[in-house]
């Protein structure tokens, strides 16, 4: 079953050279959109990320952009149940809010669960989603739910794993184990893993080449 979901090879140096010159120019914050019609026009290739409170989604995405702050954390439920818009050359980068959150009003999460579905479902020109997954917990239930509603909104999805620096060895293997194991289960999981850490930069020119191979 791990066979199915190996890590991402290193890109070769053309696609290196893609994905850092598509961040190398600015990237900016467009809008923050709680209902779909506020998104912005479908005119370019989306590429979007999801996880659980907490997974780091926002620091990976500074480190993507290299633009520290660009991307903010906030434990303030309006601005967390936002979808963010942000331009990285012919691209739009979506944040989404993160999931999973135990102490969420319940109607604050119907909200964002109709929100995000809607989303899903209605955006053609959504590519790909990166769906964000702590190494050091692997996948949970919370984030097989996020994968059972990507299958049923045929919307292709890969995993990032994030904060590989704080693992090694063998906790880490079996971290990577636990979530092949659950992505057997959900057709629409792109077949290889991406392993990240924002903070020491591993796996950052790799996701870079991949979301400028993205058409």
């Amino acid at each position: 079953m791990e066979l199915r979901f190996p890590e991402a090879p290193q890109p070769d140096d053309a696609a290196l050279e893609a994905g850092r010159l598509l961040f190398a120019g600015e990237t900016t914050f467009v809008k923050g959109v709680v209902a779909m019609d506020g998104l912005p026009p479908a005119d370019r290739t989306e590429v979007c990320f999801a996880g659980r409170s907490n997974v780091g989604k926002s620091s990976l995405i500074n480190a993507l952009t290299g633009r520290k702050g660009l991307a903010r954390a906030s434990n303030t439920p309006g601005r967390t149940q936002e979808i963010n818009f942000f331009t990285a050359g012919d691209f739009y980068v979506v944040d989404l809010p993160g999931y999973g959150f135990a102490n969420a009003p319940v109607a604050v999460v119907e909200k964002w669960q109709r929100l995000l579905k809607q989303y899903l479902q209605g955006r053609q020109t959504l590519r790909r989603v990166f769906v964000l997954i702590d190494a050091r917990h692997g996948a949970k239930a919370v984030d097989e739910e996020i994968m059972s509603l990507l299958d049923a909104s045929a919307v292709t999805f890969q995993v990032v794993m994030t904060k590989v620096d704080k693992l090694r060895g063998d906790a880490l293997e079996e971290s990577l184990a636990k979530t092949r194991a659950a992505l057997v289960k959900h057709p629409a999981a792109y077949p290889e893993l991406i392993l990240t850490s924002a903070e020491k930069g591993e796996g950052i020119p790799t996701l870079r080449a991949i979301i400028a191979g993205i058409s």
